[in-house]
């Protein structure tokens, strides 16, 4: 019996609100991502470097710890991800906010709470359509 099985994009959802990132992680795996996720800049460079495939990243500006500039400044800075797509969200929008953070070399900033249609959009933008293989079962 043949089944028809897509290959999964993975991605690195990093927010220090749990609920946030479940919301958006099953969000996203109905659309079939795969989700890793991180809630602080430590847990996401843990998770970056069990999953080597990570293909982007979405990650909240504002953590108790360290915020997720510092993160994006710590890819920007490795060789291996410098070049890693970054979407940034965050409650606040302050005009110097954004520039800073854009001028990281993000893809996007979204304010939240996430219009998910938006981001969908960007994601299949970004990151197309994975060919799809046939699995014997």
């Amino acid at each position: 019996m043949l089944l028809s099985s897509t290959e999964q994009h993975e991605l690195l959802l990093v927010d220090d609100e749990a609920d946030t990132l479940l919301e958006l992680t099953e969000i996203l795996e109905l659309e079939g991502y795969c989700c890793h996720t991180a809630t602080s800049v430590r847990k996401a460079l843990e998770q970056l470097t069990h999953h080597p495939y990570i293909g982007l990243v979405i990650t909240d500006l504002q953590m108790p710890e360290e915020s997720g500039v510092k993160l994006i400044q710590h890819l920007r800075a490795h060789c291996s991800r410098q070049h890693l797509p970054i979407i940034v969200t965050s409650y606040h929008n302050a005009a110097d906010e954004v520039v800073d953070v854009l001028g990281l070399n993000v893809i996007d900033f979204f304010q939240k709470p996430i219009y998910h249609n938006r981001l969908l959009e960007i994601l299949n933008r970004l990151l197309p359509a994975m060919p799809v293989k046939a699995v014997r079962l």
